[in-house]
């Protein structure tokens, strides 16, 4: 059985004009000092950070699809910070999407590191952020695919030095801040549409987040009071390698041959030459 000091490493909170309500718990949490910047953010696939690609000012990773990925944060400072998470717009918590002083949040202390596996479904469970298509994407089913491909954290410092848990309240008396139900109700507050329903102009070409295996993650409610804008913001854009091609994020790749009808093209009858051609030196460039 854990300890308590390892039971209350991590939290989340959800916000009300800058103050806390919530608390969650991550299985993973441990303590880490990085000398890279004050917060990071890493995503994880089977444990390795993926490589980040810095282009036109921005950051950007390669999609694996059907690949099941975790997200790293990391606070470098003396002084423990709120962190609301989105994937594809969508809050990490609750898929709810907000401004991110109203979102709920993740609680580090000072000098830690959390690894966030999924999206929160329950007080005691999550689902695994899983690479997939547009239509196939979480976002999709809930009906909100307006911000698919990027991950944002927004770091809140707190205007008090300490988060400070308090009794979990009957689900009557939460804020409203604090979605009830389940992945279903959460789908029926944003769209009409069935679940599972992609929209008209989404792509299997493209990258977006859906849903992997369940998982116990336990949650609690702290209080928490934030300032009232995010000292730093940090983003992770995400693309499937053609896409990433296309962008100029990654190079093409070079075929000795180019594509197939070009290769037709420069069929030649017999080539000039004393010696039988090499298999592995190329003819074209």
């Amino acid at each position: 059985m854990k300890s308590m000091q390892t039971r209350f490493a991590a939290f989340f909170v959800v916000v009300l004009v800058g103050f806390a309500a919530l608390v969650g718990l991550s299985p993973q949490a441990q303590a880490q000092t990085s000398q890279r910047g004050a917060y990071e953010m890493e995503v994880l696939v089977d444990g390795a950070p993926v490589r980040q690609y810095m282009t036109r000012g921005a950051a950007y990773i390669e999609a694996l699809e059907g690949r099941e990925y975790s997200i790293r944060l990391t606070n470098n400072t003396s002084q423990p910070v709120a962190i609301a998470l989105s994937v594809d717009g969508l809050n990490t918590i609750d898929a709810r999407t907000t401004t991110a002083r109203e979102a709920s949040k993740w609680i580090l202390d000072p000098y830690q590191t959390i690894t966030l596996d999924g999206w929160q479904t329950g007080a005691d469970t999550a689902r695994r952020f899983l690479f997939t298509t547009e239509p196939k994407s979480y976002g999709a089913w809930i009906g909100q695919t307006r911000d698919l491909g990027i991950i944002t954290a927004a770091i809140f410092r707190p205007r008090q030095p300490r988060p400070t848990p308090y009794s979990m309240r009957k689900d009557s008396e939460r804020a409203p801040a604090a979605p009830q139900g389940n992945l279903s109700s959460l789908g029926a507050e944003r769209d009409q549409a069935a679940p599972n329903e992609p929209k008209a102009d989404l792509s299997d070409d493209y990258a977006a987040t859906g849903i992997g295996q369940e998982i116990g993650h336990t949650v609690r409610r702290v209080r928490f009071d934030t300032e009232p804008a995010p000292s730093t913001v940090l983003n992770v854009r995400y693309e499937f390698r053609e896409a990433l091609v296309r962008l100029g994020v990654l190079p093409r790749a070079q075929r000795p041959c180019g594509d197939p009808l070009a290769r037709r093209q420069r069929s030649r009858g017999f080539e000039d030459g004393d010696f039988a051609p090499d298999p592995y030196r190329p003819r074209c460039q």
